[in-house]
This record gives C-alpha cells, structure tokens and sequence, in this order.
C-alpha cells in the first residue's frame, strides 16, 4: 500500500457533506445512528489532534 492511499479522506468529507437522496427511507433510529456515528468521528479526531499537539508542541 502506497502512503498517498494513507491520507485519502475523500470518503469522510463525503461521509459528512454529502446530499440528501430524496429515495432513500430514512426513519429515527436511521438519523440517530448517524448523528452519533458523526460525534464519534468527531470526538476520534479532536482526540488524534490533541494528541499530536501534545507531543509536538509540549514535548
């Protein structure tokens, strides 16, 4: 695997701005999952950043 296929975050933009379909059955537990599949995803990088900062800058 190639590091450039490393740092493709094309499908995580595209996971949170993406269109909404109009066929596409939605109900609450649908919208629900995916609020909190978006937080989580949110609370990962915010922690990953974090981190970084942590040992590049206070190191």
């Amino acid at each position: 695997m190639r590091t450039k296929g490393l740092f493709n975050f094309g499908p995580v933009f595209g996971y949170f701005f993406r269109k909404k379909d109009p066929n596409r059955h939605t109900n609450f537990n649908l919208r629900t999952m995916h609020t909190i599949n978006k937080i989580s995803m949110l609370m990962f990088l915010a922690g990953l950043i974090f981190m970084l900062f942590k040992f590049v800058i206070l190191r």
